[in-house]
């Protein structure tokens, strides 16, 4: 029996993908490079500090402790930026109305995200009040594919991994759901999350019927 849902952020409920990439690609043109779609994957779901020391070394550069504080810092202020512009329009199809399903049937739900911007964007996006608990990256210690955010998510919520049903669109999210002892599903590309559970384009594509299919196999 399902009992609750984690949901990472970016690329699940809402598109801040994109803007992470535009500010992360911003940051890589100061050192003289440009950022590819398929290296931007390699930046999904771990933190801002682990996401710069993958673009330095893209990039055959080193940095200072200062320095790397301060290009963390100046890559947040430029995210911020992007986002503040954001409103409803930009939740992705089927997002809100699988929570209030979700909710209307007893489901508790979470957000499990390396994003230290979490409750600001939710807060916007006027969708914080689906969540019962929020375990972003101002709480964690530890990044993807570790399973923190999702097991404290779980202990939040006060039920066992296993109970539980994790939506993720990166692979080491995908991998801190299976690592946790959690449902994978994973939302995007097939070939890349071929490691999750269940694999939906969307979450446009899902209800809880299907979610209870799944999880009963």
């Amino acid at each position: 029996m399902i009992k609750a849902c984690i949901f990472d952020l970016d690329g699940v409920i809402v598109d801040t993908a994109k803007y992470h990439f535009k500010a992360w690609n911003r940051l890589a043109q100061t050192m003289g490079f440009e950022i590819t779609n398929e290296q931007n994957e390699l930046l999904k779901g771990v933190s801002r500090m682990e996401s710069l020391e993958v673009i330095l070394s893209l990039a055959k550069k080193e940095l200072t402790q200062e320095e790397k504080i301060e290009a963390c810092r100046q890559k947040n202020e430029w995210y911020v930026e992007f986002i503040s512009k954001m409103d409803e329009k930009e939740i992705l199809p089927g997002a809100v109305l699988l929570l209030d399903e979700l909710i209307a049937n007893n489901i508790k739900i979470a957000l499990g995200s390396a994003s230290r911007n979490a409750v600001p964007l939710l807060t916007k996006l006027n969708i914080i009040d689906r969540f019962e608990v929020i375990v972003d990256g101002t709480k964690t210690t530890e990044s993807k594919p570790h399973p923190q955010v999702f097991l404290m998510g779980a202990d939040a919520l006060g039920v066992k991994p296993e109970e539980s049903i994790v939506f993720e669109d990166s692979v080491s999210g995908v991998q801190a759901a299976n690592t946790g002892n959690f449902m994978s599903v994973g939302i995007g590309d097939e070939d890349q999350l071929h490691e999750a559970d269940i694999i939906f384009s969307g979450l446009n594509d899902i209800n809880l019927l299907i979610l209870q299919r799944a999880f009963a196999i």
